[in-house]
């Protein structure tokens, strides 16, 4: 199964369980408060946001009052209650005097609760996978000062002045423990100054304006990394690297005979040297060993390296049953305080462009592993219900947030938002999410032709 297949299952996993989870929390709300649910669907079984348009289910089954279904337009997925104006609401019910058990007749504080349902359940839903996280897997990070060989950077990082090997000792003058912290403190603090032992000497390195943005638009995570000598730890099948003769296990001391250690020194040689022979001497069973081949233009031969967990010293947190309840819960809101810190940015930096920054269903399941793993996994899709979570929240008509605008002016003016203005609104609202959904899922579909 190909990577990218892997990724998209993994999206349609994720976003099928976030997406019904949330539509459980508007009809739980719902049928607490003793309002109709007419249909609970995972899907659209319309054109949306057209409700009139294309109207078929590839499943459904009525229990009581509730219609339950499978939708054929693959985005999202809706809760159509009673009395309530929205893309599927029923402009002749919506004619008719209110009834008790619609959502118009509820009290203002039962609408609020009801519309903070999916948001409600989205937050509990990472609360609870992190937690899982954290109580089966504990955590593991790599303590910044326990990088011993400083960092490895890329085009960016060395076009700003860091060099292979720096070692980071502040983030505008403040030490960051961590080290998988640096880069996030320094994007959403937007610092202005690195501070790094070179030599021996503490150096400061100024960061120019518009080197977030560099970062955010190659769209890589390798700004900088562990510094790392070069092994090997898997081999591609049929690739130069197995025609050459190298095995897992491999550390390279040379390339054509230059003394080397680090895997940013192999990457130069070997990025200068496409479709040209390399040697490389290796160390196998303690003995050294050469290995020949010819670098492909593409400058790949086909092996993955061992990563920075296997040459330092991490520090693990293992958590009880309590522990990871309560971690669970700070994660969550730190996650959240820190999605909230991207979205604003992206309106008020002048370091990021929305056109730069925005992704469609492919930005997202690109953010999956090619490769199953059960804890990468999960870990996605928890931020990915955090990232749910923010989006509904946002004060647009057609979103829940639109709808919390609303309610909240009539809980403090006492004044209902008339059911016209309600419904211009939101058509409004689904007209401007339409457009940023297009563009979005434009932008990436000139990404994947642009490479």
């Amino acid at each position: 199964m190909s990577g990218g297949l892997v990724q998209a299952l993994q999206l349609l996993a994720a976003l099928s369980l976030l997406i019904l989870l949330h539509e459980f929390g508007h009809f739980f709300f719902a049928r607490l408060f003793k309002t109709r649910v007419e249909k609970f669907y995972l899907f659209f079984d319309f054109l949306f946001p057209f409700p009139g348009l294309l109207n078929f289910a590839l499943f459904k089954k009525k229990k009581g009052d509730t219609e339950y279904g499978l939708g054929w337009f693959p985005l999202g997925g809706y809760v159509k209650i009673a009395g309530m104006v929205d893309e599927s609401m029923d402009k002749d019910q919506m004619a008719q005097p209110p009834q008790p058990w619609e959502y118009r007749s509820k009290k203002a504080h039962q609408r609020l609760l009801i519309m903070l349902g999916g948001i409600i359940m989205n937050i509990i839903v990472a609360i609870s996978i992190y937690s899982l996280i954290f109580g089966i897997w504990g955590e593991e990070y790599l303590p910044t000062q326990n990088a011993k060989y400083g960092i490895m950077v890329d085009s960016t990082a060395e076009s700003i002045g860091l060099r292979n090997g720096d070692q980071i000792t502040a983030v505008d003058g403040k030490y960051i423990p961590r080290f998988n912290r640096i880069v996030p403190q320094f994007i959403f603090n937007e610092a202005k100054a690195f501070t790094v032992e070179r030599n021996g000497q503490t150096e400061t390195v100024t960061i120019p304006q518009g080197t977030i943005r560099k970062i955010i638009k190659t769209q890589r995570n390798t700004f900088i990394q562990p510094r790392v000598p070069v092994v090997v730890a898997d081999v591609n099948s049929k690739s130069e690297a197995e025609k050459m003769g190298l095995k897992a296990g491999d550390s390279v001391i040379a390339v054509n005979n230059q003394p080397i250690f680090f895997y940013d020194e192999f990457e130069k040689i070997k990025r200068a040297s496409a479709g040209q022979p390399i040697t490389l001497t290796v160390v196998r069973n303690n003995q050294p060993v050469t290995v020949q081949g010819v670098v492909p233009e593409n400058k790949i031969l086909g092996f993955a390296p061992k990563t920075w967990d296997a040459f330092f010293i991490t520090d693990e947190v293992h958590y009880n049953f309590i522990q990871a309840i309560g971690k669970g819960f700070s994660f969550t809101g730190d996650q959240i305080a820190n999605y909230w810190r991207q979205l604003k940015m992206i309106f008020t930096s002048k370091e990021i462009k929305a056109s730069e920054s925005l992704g469609g269903i492919v930005s997202f399941g690109k953010m999956f592993s090619p490769v199953f793993d059960w804890q990468d996994f999960l870990m996605l899709t928890a931020f990915v219900s955090i990232i749910l979570a923010v989006m509904n929240l946002l004060p647009i008509p057609g979103l829940d947030g639109g709808y919390v605008i609303f309610l909240l002016f009539e809980i403090i003016t006492r004044k209902k938002v008339s059911e016209k203005v309600m419904e211009k609104a939101t058509t409004v609202g689904l007209v401007l999410l339409l457009g940023l959904m297009l563009y979005a899922n434009g932008l990436d579909i000139f990404r994947l032709f642009k490479h």
